[in-house]
């Protein structure tokens, strides 16, 4: 296993138990215990995690805002920014959803319209089968977790003729862009972008100023950032001189 691949299967654990030790590591990676010190030491570098004594936790608390939360309530974040998000469809556009639990919101907010979805997420998929006006297009691919990608649903999705795109990220950092945790999912998100002829990112505003292991956009690539009304006008304001075109705040309906 590579070391970038290896970093992401370290995040993984550290967002799923919040902790994680050398041993839990050694065994899960087949690798040694030095080389999994040696990549905590470059995750640590990072800003990633913090080691402590043999083991890992996260560098900040609030990184765990980047999963999906289990209980059925969604955030008032997810809800501001969806019912923006929605606002800018229009009936008859062919859309783009990608994976996450904010896009997942902006789905169900849909109304049962003309419409054609585009979307690899399995939960998003699940919820607009049940809308009869809206056709739903699935570029297939294999499933990783509640995803599917692959080279095939990458190239089917560049022969599309996409509106919009509606992006999600781990982290809005303004180095390093818009930034994930799986290198997996780079190319689908790159593949949604470079086809649609408007991109968004959906993203509250906890997220501003983390990274995470790979860019898959820079700042300036998105026609806007939709975020919630609890972002500082500061650190708008900072996004915008680093490079975004256009910072949306939602409020809810």
């Amino acid at each position: 296993m590579n070391p970038l691949r290896r970093y992401e299967k370290i995040m993984e654990m550290l967002l799923a138990e919040r902790e994680v030790t050398v041993a839990e590591l050694t065994e899960q990676l087949h690798v040694t215990g030095k080389t999994i010190r040696e990549d905590l030491a470059k995750l640590e570098e990072k800003g990633l995690l913090l080691r402590i004594h043999g083991g890992a936790v996260l560098a900040q608390e609030n990184q765990h805002g980047i999963l999906s939360p289990k209980q059925d309530e969604v955030p008032v974040e997810h809800r501001e920014i969806a019912a923006a998000a929605a606002a800018l469809i229009e009936p008859n556009e062919v859309i783009a959803l990608d994976g996450g639990r904010t896009t997942l919101e902006l789905a169900r907010r849909l109304p049962d319209q003309p419409l054609t979805i585009v979307t690899n997420d399995l939960f998003v998929i699940a919820e607009l089968a049940r809308k009869e006006r809206i056709r739903l297009v699935v570029p297939g691919g294999y499933q990783m977790r509640n995803m599917l990608i692959g080279t095939e649903a990458e190239a089917y999705i560049r022969k599309l003729n996409i509106s919009k795109a509606f992006l999600s990220a781990t982290g809005v950092h303004p180095e390093y862009g818009f930034t994930i945790y799986s290198g997996e999912s780079v190319d689908i998100k790159r593949a949604w972008l470079e086809t649609a002829k408007s991109s968004y990112v959906v993203a509250d505003h906890r997220k501003f100023g983390q990274a995470a292991l790979f860019t898959f956009a820079k700042l300036n690539e998105v026609k806007a950032i939709i975020t919630d009304s609890a972002m500082p006008s500061e650190t708008a304001e900072r996004f915008k001189q680093a490079g975004a075109s256009r910072i949306v705040q939602g409020t809810e309906h």
